[in-house]
């Protein structure tokens, strides 16, 4: 199973370093895979903690892969990391292993604190539209075309049916990405 969240890891600087990840439950632990290379990847290998968020907030995910990366952020007063502000769960990680390899090295996590700071009531079909949409911006470089435009197409149902001012938001910056993709090709 992967529960796609958005990933906090803090930076050399000591700034918070933000990333939509899809996260593999193994038991009581999660598995974080950030491909190499990546902010998240060096920040894990040199800190060995991460937050987990998770939000309904779809431009969390859409912003970071179109290159919105500045959102709010609380600093943790007992853990070395930051939470998003908009998160309705957050959940701190300790990386207890790391399975190596060439193109995604995994570190596994026990999960040392869990704190919910808002009710979860639901998601809309939108939502999980502009999720695989930002999973899509990630692989535009691995994936034929004819595979994004039919994926996009189907996607852009749950937008017009069900969106609303964050959705239309967070799928109108995936488009310009999109867009910017298909004139490059």
């Amino acid at each position: 199973m992967i529960l796609e969240s958005v990933v906090t890891t803090r930076s050399e600087d000591g700034s918070a370093h933000i990333a939509p990840l899809g996260l593999h439950v193994d038991g009581a632990h999660l598995i974080i895979a950030p491909f190499r290379p990546s902010k998240t990847l060096e920040n894990l290998q040199r800190e060995g903690h991460a937050v987990v968020n998770w939000t309904t907030d779809v431009r969390l995910f859409a912003g970071p892969v179109t290159g919105r990366r500045d959102w709010p952020v609380i600093a943790l007063d007992h853990f070395p990391g930051y939470r998003l502000e908009a998160a309705q769960t957050h959940a701190e990680l300790k990386v207890i292993e790391i399975e190596e390899d060439a193109q995604r090295p995994k570190f596994h996590c026990a999960i040392t604190r869990e704190e919910t700071h808002s009710p979860f009531r639901g998601f809309i079909r939108a939502q999980a539209a502009v999720v695989e949409a930002a999973i899509l911006v990630t692989r535009l470089h691995m994936l034929p075309k004819e595979k994004i435009e039919s994926e996009l197409g189907y996607l852009q149902i749950a937008i017009d049916k069900t969106a609303g001012p964050i959705e239309q938001e967070a799928w109108s910056w995936i488009m310009v990405r999109i867009d910017t993709w298909r004139k490059e090709r």
